[in-house]
C-alpha cells in the first residue's frame, strides 16, 4: 500500500508545505546584516533575532494540544496566514528599534504555530512505525531549506536588495499555505482526550535530576545552534571572507547526507549512543569555526557541523517521543521544539553578550565548552527509554 512507504503522496504535499514554510524563514538568517546599516550592537541583534524563537516557546505548549484537539491541518494554515500578514511590516523598518522587534515577536509566534503543527501532519502520514526515519527526512527539508535559504537570500540582497527578500519570503509562505491545504487531515492516536495527554509513567517515576538533564541537552542544543544562525553571517563577513553562504551548503548538505543514509542509527543502536557522538562532532565544528581563517576552514567546519546536526535531530526528537510514550507524540513534539527555542532564544542573547565582551573567536570555543559538558551530564544521568512501537 502507498501508507507503507515514507515517500506516499499525502507525506510528499505535506513535506513540500514545510519546506516552503522553513525555506521563508531561512531567508531571515542573514537578516542581521540589515542591521548594520544603523551600526547595532550585537547584543541588540541578538535580541531582534533571538526574541523570533522565545515568541515560539510560549505559544508550542499551547498549540501543541490545540493540534490533537482542533487538527493539525487547521492549526498550520493559521500559524501560516499570520506570517503572511506580518511580513509585508518589514519593509517599514527604518530602524534597530522597538519595531523590527515586534515584527521577529509576532513572526516568532506564526512559527511557533505552523512549525509544529506541519511537522505534526508531516509524521501523522508517514508509517508509525518508521519514526525515526520520517523524523529524519523532515528534518531534511529543512536542511535542505537552511541551505538554499541563506545562499538564494545573499543573492537577493546582492542584487535588488532588502526589499525583495522580505518579498520573496512572502511568496514562499502562500506556496505553503496552498500545499497545506491539499493536505489530509489524520486523527490523532488517542481515543480520547485524556488518554492523549495523560503522563506516562515512565516520567512519573523519573526523578528531577534526569529530567533537568533531557530538557538541559535540548536547551544546550538550541543555544549552541544560535551561535551558528544568529552570529556566523556577522563573523565571516568580520574575518573577512566574502560570503557565508558556502558555509550553509556545506553544513546542510553534509547533515542531509547522513539523514538519508544513517538517519536510523538511533533505532538500530540506541538514543544515547547516537547523541554523544553527534554532540562531540558539533563542539568539534564549533572549535574549527573559532580557528577560521580561509574558505576551506568555513566548508570544512560547516561539513562537521553537518554531520553532527544530521545525528543528532532525529536521535534527540525520537528520545523525547520515547519517553513520552508514542501515544503522547504530538506534545512531545511540541515540547521538543519549544525547549530547542528557549536554548535559541536565551542563547542569541547570551552569546551575543559574550560575543561583544570577548570576540567571535572566545564566542565560539565558550559555546563548545559548555555543549561538552552538558551532553557528558545527560550521558551519565539522563534514563534509556525503551523505543515503543505504535
Amino acid at each position: 500500500m502507498e501508507r507503507d512507504t515514507v515517500w506516499n503522496r499525502q507525506f510528499m504535499v505535506a513535506l513540500l508545505g514545510y519546506f516552503f514554510l522553513f525555506m521563508s524563514i531561512t531567508l531571515f538568517f542573514i537578516f542581521p546584516l540589515f542591521f548594520e546599516q544603523f551600526q547595532t550592537s550585537r547584543s541588540r541583534i541578538g535580541m531582534i533575532m533571538g526574541i523570533h524563537s522565545l515568541m515560539a516557546i510560549f505559544v508550542r505548549p499551547v498549540f501543541g494540544r490545540l493540534i490533537d484537539l482542533k487538527g493539525r491541518r487547521t492549526i498550520s494554515l493559521l500559524g501560516i496566514a499570520l506570517l503572511i500578514l506580518v511580513t509585508p511590516g518589514f519593509h517599514l523598518i527604518r530602524d534597530a528599534g522597538l519595531f523590527p522587534l515586534v515584527l521577529r515577536a509576532l513572526t516568532g509566534i506564526g512559527w511557533g504555530i505552523s512549525m509544529t503543527a506541519t511537522i505534526t501532519i508531516c509524521s501523522d502520514l508517514a508509517p508509525v512505525n518508521r519514526l525515526a526515519r520520517s523524523m529524519g527526512i523532515i528534518g531534511v527539508a529543512g536542511l535542505l531549506s537552511a541551505a538554499l535559504g541563506p545562499l538564494l537570500g545573499e543573492e537577493i540582497i546582492r542584487r535588488f536588495g532588502f526589499p525583495w527578500l522580505f518579498n520573496t519570503s512572502l511568496v514562499f509562505l502562500g506556496i505553503s499555505f496552498l500545499f497545506m491545504l491539499l493536505t489530509r487531515e489524520m486523527r490523532p492516536l488517542g481515543n480520547n482526550n485524556e488518554e492523549r495527554f495523560k503522563v506516562p509513567g515512565a516520567v512519573l517515576k523519573m526523578s528531577l535530576f534526569p529530567i533537568i538533564m533531557i530538557v538541559l541537552m535540548t536547551v544546550s542544543h538550541g543555544a549552541v545552534r544560535s551561535t551558528v544562525v544568529n552570529f556566523i553571517a556577522l563573523f565571516v563577513r568580520s574575518i573577512p571572507l566574502e560570503r557565508v553562504g558556502p558555509f550553509f551548503v556545506a553544513f546542510s548538505g553534509a547533515a542531509i547526507a547522513t539523514r538519508l543514509f544513517f538517519g536510523d542509527l538511533s533505532d538500530r543502536y540506541g538514543r544515547k549512543q547516537v547523541i554523544l557522538p553527534s554532540v562531540g562532532l558539533i563542539a568539534l565544528n564549533l572549535v574549527l569555526i573559532s580557528r577560521m581563517h580561509s574558505p576551506w576552514m568555513m566548508v570544512l567546519s560547516g561539513v562537521l557541523g553537518g554531520v553532527g546536526q544530521g545525528f543528532i535531530f532525529p536521535a534527540l526528537s525520537t528520545y523525547i517521543i520515547d519517553t513520552m510514550g508514542r501515544e503522547n507524540k504530538g506534545l512531545a513534539i511540541s515540547l521538543y521544539l519549544t525547549f530547542f527555542d528557549v536554548g535559541m532564544a536565551g542563547g542569541s542573547v547570551l552569546f551575543g553578550w559574550i560575543s561583544d565582551l570577548y570576540g567571535f573567536r572566545s564566542m565560539y570555543l565558550i559555546a563548545a565548552a559548555f555543549m561538552a559538558v552538558v551532553v557528558l551530564l545527560f550521558n551519565w544521568k539522563a534514563p534509556n527509554p525503551d523505543r515503543r512501537e505504535a
